[in-house]
């Protein structure tokens, strides 16, 4: 069992950080509102602390899941960050889905206090995350991996070295990148069906076995269909996480016209009032064109 710093307790930093402890590893907290951090260790045991430096100090192990580029630096930087609070030999676990430019300055900058950083992007929303599920795509060095991945396994029902440091974000982006025109089709097929005097459902009963089947289409069509969005991946960090992907396909010359498109129907969502909404809030935007 490893001692262990957990940055970040939202809705899935929170439940990550309680698989820690359910397998015995010595988990110390830190989040931005201190109420949160207590009421975890109130249900999980460990303790919460009051900088990421802090959390960090004796640590083996620290994994960060924020919200942002100019969150991880925060929590990683500057006298109260924790890179401060790290011994060499230590490794840094990100789990945030950033930039692949970001990951590659903190790694370098680990580097030079001999901190291994590991980029750990998930997928599997929340659900995932509550229930242990999660898959993690990392990039780094393949000794610091091997470390890091026995810890990871508290969450995660897979966990793959993708590459060197920024290769776990440029997989995620595909990740988003597929997701993104997959809830867009759907959203159009359902919207469709609804249209032509389909019942939605039978059609999923009928079509989500063969080749048009996904993930989303068989855990997401009923919500869809019913008009609740109060769940899931947030729009609002669907479009951070979308523009992470164009820019960097601006860098390496990728063409994502679908991806670019489905930017601006997640922009009309957010004029719905959604940013907060699951991204198979798309459908709802259909709707409203069509005035229903």
């Amino acid at each position: 069992m490893a001692r262990v710093a957990f940055l970040g307790l939202g809705v899935m930093g929170y439940p990550m950080a309680g698989h820690l402890a359910a397998k015995g590893h010595d988990v110390t907290v830190y989040n931005r509102t201190r109420e949160k951090a207590e009421r975890w260790v109130a249900e999980h045991g460990g303790k919460a602390a009051d900088t990421p430096r802090a959390a960090a100090e004796g640590a083996e192990f620290v994994m960060a899941c924020v919200g942002n580029d100019n969150d991880l630096r925060a929590v990683c930087l500057g006298e109260t960050g924790a890179f401060a609070g790290m011994k060499a030999g230590s490794v840094f676990v990100d789990h945030t889905t950033v930039s692949a430019a970001v990951t590659r300055e903190l790694h370098d900058l680990a580097a030079e206090r001999g901190i291994a950083f590991i980029d750990a992007p998930v997928s599997g929303g929340q659900a995932g995350a509550e229930n242990g599920q999660l898959v993690v795509m990392c990039g780094g060095e393949e000794e610091a991996f091997a470390r890091a991945e026995p810890v990871i396994a508290a969450y995660a029902k897979a966990c793959r070295l993708m590459g060197p440091s920024g290769a776990g974000q440029l997989t995620k982006m595909v990740n988003q990148i597929a997701i993104a025109g997959l809830l867009q089709g759907l959203s159009e097929a359902l919207h469709f069906a609804e249209k032509a005097g389909l019942d939605g459902r039978a059609v999923v009963e009928v079509i989500g076995g063969g080749a048009a089947g996904s993930w989303q289409m068989l855990n997401r069509h009923a919500t869809m269909l019913d008009g609740e969005f109060d769940h899931g991946f947030a729009v609002d960090w669907m479009r951070k996480d979308l523009r992470i992907c164009l820019d960097a396909a601006e860098e390496n010359g990728a063409s994502l016209p679908v991806t670019a498109l489905v930017d601006q129907f997640y922009k009309d969502v957010q004029k719905m009032g959604g940013g907060r909404w699951d991204t198979s809030s798309l459908i709802a935007r259909l709707s409203r064109l069509e005035g229903d």
